[in-house]
């Protein structure tokens, strides 16, 4: 099997590159409206923001950064198929200014920017972002009341552009795509424990200002809940290309837009040991398979590996090693083979 990857130098603003209906899953995590690290970008997509932060207009800035980012959603809709899912990483914001210090609800203002282009919305997922250790109490210390709690979880907001997909009957690729039972009861619970933040080692100072922390983990499990082998997935805001990486691991095409291509030379040393890395995530998914049905008297057998399952639809599951990768310019072709667990 082989994956393609295209990465686009560009602004996500105006996607000509990707035709209508040219993908079936977006899984990204945009720059945060008024977390201070990304004051910047929104001043160079919009000059106007840097006056109303500097003015102490927090609602106006507020305003204006989520404004800033609609052209984004537009393109989504047009790019997105019919029943394709929208996975977006965001969390909250707190901030202090002329409007005092208070809460910026990112997420609530996605979802109303997103319903209001047709898109539906399904139930999200928060997960635990843990930060600031014995020191995370904020406001006035140990007495009250005017101390607050610390943001330390992000939302994965899930949105479908219209009815679910349909499939022709027994797809392989769709059977082929299944996950364990057991991940299932795991990954579409709507709180994750388990997942942790992650920090990011960018040694050029201008790259280290313009990223953020997004874990592999959480664009993987997207990845393999919202698409089959075959589809194509979307980051319009691709940093240093989690999402693209998760796709090569997972077997699905994948595309990305970046403003900076400085960022291509980061993803590149991450793809050094694509393949171990591939083979140890694939390979601890069995492992926990195994350990999941030693003892339990489970109803199916799988057809590609020697193990039982317990639904029949997880009979044709079959996850696949990456085998090698060339890049033809801004174009990553990656090879893929069934994985057996060695």
């Amino acid at each position: 099997m082989e994956t393609e990857h295209r990465i686009h130098v560009g602004d996500a603003r105006e996607m000509a590159a990707l035709g209508d209906d040219a993908v079936e899953l977006v899984v990204t995590s945009p720059p945060y409206p008024m977390i201070e690290m990304w004051d910047d970008l929104f001043a160079e997509l919009d000059p106007e923001i840097e006056d109303l932060l500097a003015a102490g207009d927090g609602e106006a800035a507020f305003e204006a950064m989520h404004a800033a980012l609609d052209p984004v959603w537009d393109e989504l809709a047009r790019v997105l198929v019919d029943g394709g899912v929208a996975a977006i990483n965001v969390g909250d914001a707190t901030r202090s200014g002329g409007d005092g210090f208070q809460l910026y609800p990112n997420h609530a203002e996605l979802i109303t920017r997103f319903r209001e282009r047709g898109f539906d919305l399904l139930p999200d997922v928060l997960w635990r972002k843990p930060a600031n250790g014995l020191t995370k109490f904020m406001g006035s210390g140990m007495v009250p009341p005017n101390a607050y709690a610390t943001l330390e979880h992000e939302y994965v907001l899930l949105f479908r552009n219209g009815d679910s997909r349909s499939f022709e009957t027994g797809a392989d690729r769709r059977y082929e795509a299944a996950y364990f039972w057991e991940e299932r009861n795991d990954w579409f619970s709507d709180l994750w424990t388990d997942v942790q933040g992650e920090g990011q080692r960018l040694d050029h100072d201008d790259l280290r200002a313009r990223s953020a922390a997004f874990p592999f983990e959480v664009p993987y499990r997207l990845v393999n809940m919202y698409s089959v082998y075959g589809d194509t997935v979307l980051d319009p805001f691709w940093g240093t290309g989690t999402t693209t990486l998760a796709a090569m691991v997972a077997g699905r095409n994948s595309a990305g837009y970046e403003l900076s291509r400085e960022f291509r030379e980061v993803f590149d040393d991450r793809l050094a040991d694509v393949k171990g890395f591939a083979a140890e995530k694939n390979r601890g998914r069995l492992d926990a398979h195994r350990e999941f049905a030693a003892g339990r008297d489970l109803a199916y057998d799988a057809e590609n590996y020697d193990f039982r399952v317990k639904t029949k639809q997880e009979r044709q599951l079959q996850l696949y090693a990456v085998e090698g990768y060339e890049r033809e310019g801004d174009r990553y072709v990656v090879e893929h083979r069934p994985f057996g667990g060695d």
